[in-house]
């Protein structure tokens, strides 16, 4: 792994996970909470030894605490009963750092999980920490506070276009194109109603500021995944993953995960006003 992508996985790790956790604001996500510290700081490690017996056991750690979090999905699935869009954007959030896990022990091992190179893997860690945990997030966040058919699209396409990107690693360059496609549009709508949110009357100047930078940030990021991906399904020249790492990934994970997870902790720990009359995850009571 490039001292880059260790960077922005840790990031995702240390930083995103736990702060995404307390913004969904779910009771039985707490104590998981508190304890991430002792499953992400032995995968953070883990990013930085040569690959080997040292590495993978600390990669298993994370991968522990990723599985974990991933079995809150179904639990809660059985006890909410019937999903509205934002709790299904809350449930791929709540899966997708698995997946990232996963390839993490794949790749510190030195093991072509599936027949995917190592580099393919390296790079599969972030983008389900940001393309996946936080977006999913995120776009269930705009959707519970954006009454609506765009919060609702955003919130179902976010999960929708994740899932087809992953199935497009099995299937092929056209169904990840298609992936891209729809969770471009979600994340270009996930930007449009942050723009809004950020826009909104008795915003605070950082809030505002956090969120429109996060919203004109998806613009260019999601442009560059269409084109990477559009270059993998036709042959059209498209940007290398080196530079993709640097530009797409690095922009989403401070440009559009980091500034959009701070200025929903702010909007929910300094304008307690604005969520009166929510319910635990942010959206108006019945």
């Amino acid at each position: 792994m490039s001292a880059l992508v260790n960077a922005v996985v840790m990031l995702g790790m240390l930083v995103i996970v736990p702060t995404g956790l307390r913004l969904a604001e779910r009771p039985e996500l707490d104590l998981l909470r508190r304890l991430w510290p002792l499953f992400a700081v032995p995968g953070s490690v883990a990013l930085w030894l040569p690959r080997g017996a040292t590495a993978t056991a600390l990669a298993c750690c994370y991968a522990l605490g990723t599985v974990v979090l991933a079995l809150h999905a179904p639990r809660r699935a059985v006890r909410g009963g019937h999903l509205d869009p934002a709790g299904i954007a809350l449930l791929t959030a709540l899966v997708t750092p698995a997946v990232a896990g996963v390839a993490l022990v794949a790749e510190r091992s030195g093991h072509e999980l599936f027949g995917f190179d190592l580099g393919i893997l390296a790079l599969t860690v972030p983008h389900f920490h940001f393309a996946g945990f936080a977006a999913a997030l995120v776009a269930g966040l705009v959707c519970r506070v954006s009454d609506g058919p765009a919060g609702r699209f955003a919130a179902l396409s976010v999960p929708l276009g994740t899932l087809l990107v992953l199935v497009g690693y099995f299937v092929g360059d056209w169904a990840e194109l298609a992936g891209a496609l729809v969770l471009t549009a979600g994340m270009w709508t996930v930007g449009l109603l942050t723009w809004r949110t950020g826009l909104a009357e008795g915003r605070d100047r950082t809030t505002r500021l956090l969120l429109l930078a996060s919203a004109a940030v998806l613009v260019a990021t999601m442009l560059l995944a269409l084109s990477w991906a559009l270059g993998e399904a036709t042959g059209l020249p498209h940007p290398s993953l080196t530079w993709m790492a640097a530009t797409h990934g690095l922009g989403n994970a401070l440009g559009f995960a980091l500034c959009s997870l701070l200025a929903w902790r702010r909007i929910r720990t300094e304008e307690p006003d604005r969520t009166a009359g929510t319910d635990r995850t942010g959206g108006r009571t019945a």
